[in-house]
């Protein structure tokens, strides 16, 4: 049988840190973050990553476990993030998982695997040249031919992923079609108990949020990200597309006011937010917890002791 795990998740900037932390020291439990963001060194004000106060002395894993210049994947992060899991559960702990990055969490509770990574090979080279002499619209093509189930799940625009799969059926004569059909058919690795946490109306959650960026402003993130970037970051890698780097790094240049870059993070946090509730709402078996205007934790507490006792976690 899948061992059982806790999951609290939610759009952001709803608490899911602290009640983290408050169900592990209750529940005998390690935290697993399950933030793409906060995954890398150096990155800590616009990613939120809880404080050593804020941490209260439990063990937090999957954070600061990559350089901002890296391209972290799904796939490491599933691999990483299991090798943790599996060790709390074997020191009789409970790991619990905290964050809202779908794909990461739904990613690691399944135990799917992946298509093997090609980083530096001869055949990513060569699709790459290509985009750049042909356009994207000719590997789209070609991708339309040998792969078309995947093709029809891609914008033609869409070229990193178009050469990620052309180059897993060049490089293992297998679509990456097939190849994730059949990643879907395994059991789930853990037997998750998901506590998702939001706000019941939806004007709160929009506060709560332009609260966090005028937080994230106050502690230093147009520094944070000045030093990112020079120290030699490109603004184009992976970890610089991150909301609050991206529109903070136009700031740095001069392009726009800082003020400005920050009205245009709680946009796009609105936005993203948006996208995290309509992800979440998918799944019918999610515990939900909603605050009113101001989070009550204690009550939030309670609540989720119930649903482990429910689940049979406890």
């Amino acid at each position: 049988m899948a061992p059982k795990v806790l999951a609290v998740t939610g759009p952001t900037a709803t608490g899911k840190t602290r009640l983290g932390v408050e169900l592990a020291l209750r529940h005998n439990g390690e935290v697993v973050s399950a933030d793409s963001m906060q995954v890398y060194r150096r990155m800590n004000v616009g990613t939120a990553k809880p404080s050593p106060e804020e941490m209260c002395g439990v063990p937090h894993h999957m954070i600061d476990v990559a350089e901002p210049w890296e391209a972290y994947s799904v796939a490491r992060y599933v691999t990483e993030a299991t090798a943790k899991m599996d060790d709390i559960l074997s020191r009789n702990k409970l790991p619990i998982l905290v964050g809202g990055t779908g794909l990461y969490l739904d990613s690691l509770l399944s135990g799917r695997t992946f298509a093997p990574h090609f980083p530096e090979g001869d055949c990513r080279a060569r699709l790459c040249r290509r985009a750049a002499r042909e356009g994207n619209g000719a590997l789209y093509a070609e991708l339309q031919r040998v792969d078309p189930q995947s093709a029809k799940h891609l914008h033609p625009n869409d070229a990193k992923r178009i050469i990620r799969a052309l180059e897993v059926f060049y490089e293992t004569g297998e679509t990456i079609w097939v190849y994730n059909q059949k990643t879907k058919r395994l059991p789930p690795r853990y037997d998750a108990l998901r506590i998702a946490l939001s706000f019941s109306d939806r004007a709160h959650l929009k506060a709560r949020i332009g609260q966090r960026v005028d937080k994230m402003m106050e502690n230093g993130l147009f520094k944070e990200v000045s030093a990112l970037l020079l120290e030699g970051l490109s603004p184009q890698c992976t970890a610089m597309q991150a909301i609050g780097y991206k529109e903070m790094a136009v700031a740095v240049t001069g392009s726009v006011s800082p003020l400005a870059a920050a009205e245009d993070i709680k946009l796009r946090s609105r936005q993203y937010a948006k996208r995290q509730l309509t992800w979440l709402r998918k799944n019918p078996s999610i515990r939900w917890i909603l605050w009113d205007a101001e989070p009550n934790f204690q009550l939030a507490l309670h609540d989720s002791t119930k649903y482990m006792k429910e689940f049979g976690l406890l």
